[in-house]
């Protein structure tokens, strides 16, 4: 998995000015988020493409995009958005930044307690 902790000081002189439009939702975004770090998802939507690193035995040519499917808690605090590669089932993880879209990673997080795989009726005769 790709690292982006990355801080401001650490950041290329170039980065901290660029922008990046999303293929997806079209919005256009900073490349650094407000924390200083740099960012490799969307804020509006969460997609990205997906670019694995060839050092970290990835091919570097997928390509495929990059969908949100879950939000993981470390026991380290803070939130990391997981995502899976629709052409290579591949898995990555982002941390979330403060200007994500909160109503996006709410939708991930309640998912599981909203389309649960049993019936909740069965805690009832617990």
């Amino acid at each position: 998995m790709s690292s982006t902790s990355r801080t401001l000081s650490s950041t290329p002189r170039t980065a901290l000015h660029s922008a990046f439009s999303c293929a997806w939702c079209g919005r256009t975004a900073s490349a650094v988020a407000d924390d200083g770090t740099l960012r490799h998802h969307c804020p509006s939507c969460l997609r990205f493409r997906h670019d694995p690193d060839p050092a970290e035995g990835g091919s570097g040519d997928c390509r495929g995009r990059m969908s949100p499917i879950a939000v993981a808690v470390p026991g380290t605090g803070g939130w990391m958005v997981i995502h899976r590669c629709e052409r290579c089932d591949g898995l990555t993880s982002s941390p979330t930044r403060a200007d994500d879209n909160q109503l996006i990673l709410m939708r991930l997080t309640v998912r599981p307690l909203a389309q649960p795989p049993f019936p909740l009726e069965a805690f009832g005769d617990l």
